[in-house]
Formats: structure tokens, sequence, C-alpha cells
């Protein structure tokens, strides 16, 4: 139970209240503005627009909330010195229907459009993030179909109990899938986001699960004393590297999802945990205590040899991984008593080319994107909590504001 406690404070998590900064050359995106072509107002859709606009890099969008004429191409004035106009009609109800139409304001010409529909009005914002990464896609801009992926969550919500969620990367759909007992660390088991493997502690022994969102079907995969997590999936999805403590001490081990065996990967008596795949998948990278405080190591999956891949920082206790690529938290105050500031750093696999992400709040749980151009974290300042997003592209971040349980653990 102490090594899970522990391993539980190292990705314990809070966020943040609710900024946007952005950091691209204004001359360097397409200038838009939107349309409200809807019977009913909606400025939470509205707003979910711009999100997407302004996370992509490649939009600058007018925040102001025209009204007008869906059908027509006639633009105001006021609107000329756009690029272009989305217009916009969204109908909600049993059948949530989304039309939307992309005029060229200098020619009054449309040049897109496209109609979208989804049976539960609870998913909503998945309509505007298909429009707009249809529409980017359009314009040839660099591929941003990441902000179409779910979230996957595990959040508290009393003693020893928690819930797995379902949400949209803004938050605004949200969804409970399971609930009851102690349900941790949930992880995407294949790039299509089918299904995801989670950890059940309600139990005598820690039992990985794999679950099917869309039809349910659950298989029991491993089991073992101390703790079980599953915290990286290959490519492939036929090996998974679990942090496991069979002998009282965590590891972290390779589990092939064919033959059902494990090989132990780190040997170390203290706590491996967190293991990434890096490196084309022939190495790992992992968080230890090895030099008496959490810090980020890497070793090759058939070879004894560890490696230190960060010298900054003397409590580096969250890291992720996407090719040669690694983002890490880096404990920078040392306040034992109230919050501290934890930044994030991007690094490479070989510790070069190392700068921060971020440098206030209290910034933990890095992920990368599916296609390592994002990086989301959870952010904690002050009395506001936050999920972010930094375009490593485009240098953009975003925030949105999250209210309610304490995130215990996330993936996307």
């Amino acid at each position: 139970m102490r090594l899970l406690l522990f391993f539980l404070l190292t990705l314990y998590v809070y966020g943040v209240d609710a900024t946007l900064k952005i950091e691209k050359d204004v001359e360097d995106r397409t200038r838009i503005a939107l349309i409200d072509g809807s019977a009913v107002a909606n400025n939470k859709f509205f707003n979910i627009l711009l999100s997407d606009l302004k996370i992509s890099g490649h939009f600058l969008a007018d925040t102001t909330y025209h009204k007008g004429d869906f059908g027509s191409n006639i633009l105001s004035p006021a609107l000329k010195s756009k690029e272009y106009v989305l217009k916009y009609t969204l109908t909600q109800g049993a059948n949530t229907k989304l039309v939307v139409r992309l005029i060229k304001a200098s020619e009054n010409k449309e040049v897109f459009k496209k109609s979208y529909a989804i049976p539960s009005s609870s998913k909503t914002p998945f309509l505007a993030h298909k429009a707009i990464s249809d529409i980017n896609h359009m314009l040839k801009y660099p591929d941003i179909s990441w902000i179409n992926r779910y979230v996957i969550f595990s959040r508290y919500t009393t003693a020893r109990k928690s819930e797995i969620v379902l949400a949209d990367y803004t938050f605004n759909y949200q969804k409970v899938i399971i609930k009851g007992g102690l349900n941790l660390f949930p992880k995407w088991a294949d790039a299509g986001q089918k299904s995801f493997y989670y950890s059940a502690y309600s139990g005598l022994m820690p039992t990985l699960y794999k679950i099917n969102i869309y039809t349910g079907a659950k298989e029991k995969i491993a089991i073992s004393e101390g703790m079980l997590v599953c915290s990286d999936v290959s490519k492939d999805g036929s090996k998974l590297l679990l942090t496991m403590a069979p002998n009282g001490q965590a590891d972290i081990y390779e589990f092939n999802l064919g033959s059902k065996s494990k090989k132990q990967i780190t040997q170390f008596k203290g706590i491996d945990v967190n293991g990434k795949y890096i490196d084309d998948e022939s190495r790992i990278v992992f968080i230890s205590n090895r030099l008496g405080y959490a810090n980020v190591f890497k070793k090759g999956i058939g070879s004894g040899t560890v490696q230190q891949v960060v010298y900054h920082g003397r409590n580096n206790n969250a890291v992720d991984a996407y090719g040669s690529k690694i983002v890490y938290a880096s404990r920078e105050s040392k306040n034992s008593f109230g919050h501290n500031t934890f930044n994030l750093y991007l690094t490479s696999s070989s510790g070069t080319g190392t700068h921060p992400l971020t440098t206030t709040g209290s910034n933990q749980f890095p992920r990368f994107s599916s296609d390592g151009t994002i990086v989301q974290f959870i952010k904690h300042r002050g009395r506001g909590s936050s999920i972010g997003y930094i375009n490593l592209v485009t240098h953009q971040s975003l925030l949105f504001p999250f209210y309610g349980k304490k995130i215990q653990s996330i993936d996307w």
C-alpha cells in the first residue's frame, strides 16, 4: 500500500484558472470571423469553435459574436477585412445537426460547405471539433485531427472510490463510464480509442482490465500483489509496459498480450514507475528514486545499463514520451506545507535541447497528443484549476477551467 501511495502522490495533480496565451505572430495566421445563423443562440458552442480555431495556431479568430443570415453570401463592410467568414447553423434536440459554410470574404464566395449530425446533444462539442478540423484540412494547413479525440481520466469521488470519465479535449462533454470501487490509471489500448486499460483496486489484489467503450466487453488482463498499472502500449498494441510490485518493490515489466508472459525490464531496490516507450520502442524512459529523489532515466529493453536523462531539478516526478521527445514535470520550489511550483520541460531522449514549456503554477500530468505536436497537462494556480494544451509547433497555449473532483490520472 505504501508503494501505491507513493505512486499516486507522484502522479497526483490539480489544475488552473483559465487564461489564453497567444505566441504565434499575428501575421502568420488566417483572419476569420464567425456568424451564427442558428434560430437559438448558443454562446457555449461559439466559444468552443473559437477555442478550436485558436489552439490550431493557424487562425486569428474575431472574438465578437455575430448573428446573421446563414444562406446569404453578402457580408457587412466590417467583415471584409477578414480572409474568411465561417457561417453556421446549429439545431439541437434528439438529433443534433450542424451545417457550416466557409465564405472567402474578398469574393463573397462559398469555398466549403458541410453538414454534421450526432444523435446525442451532449456530444455537440464534437460537431464543432470535426467542422474546424475539416476546414483546417481543406485549407491545407497541418493536421489538427487530435481535437476530435476522446480524453479519458480517473477522478476521486469519496474515500477509496473513483470513477472513470470520457471527455472531449475542452471538457465540455463528460460522461462517466465506470463507477463504483477504486478504478484508476485509464490508458487507451489502441489508436482508434475503442478500448482502454484500467486498474481496479477494490478486490484482494490489484487487477488490470481491458474494456471496450462501445460494446462494454470486459477482459481481465493481469493481477499482481502490491500495485499494477499500465503506463504505455506498443504501437501495434501487442505489448504493455506495466508497473508491478510482486516482491514489494515497484519495477517495470513488459507484458506480451499474445503469450500472457512478462519480462522484467528494471531491477532496483527502490521505486521504478511510469515506463514509456522511446526510440522506436527499443528503450524505455521512466521515473525512479535511485538518486534519492524522483528523476527521469532511460534503459534499453534488452540492456542492463540505466542512464540518467534529466539533470535539472530535484523532483522530476512525471514523464511522457513520443518517439525521441520527452516531456517531464519538475518541482521548482520546496514548500513543505503548501502548493509547490511544478513546471513542464521538453527534452530529447539524449537529454539535449531542454527548454521550459511553463513558467508559473503547478503543472502536472504532461501527455503528448497522438501525433506528438501537442502537450496536454493539468495546471493549478492559486485557487483555480484548468486542463491545458501547448502546441509545440505554433507555440500556442490554451487553458480550460476545470471544476469539481480531483483528477487522479489522465490519457488521450
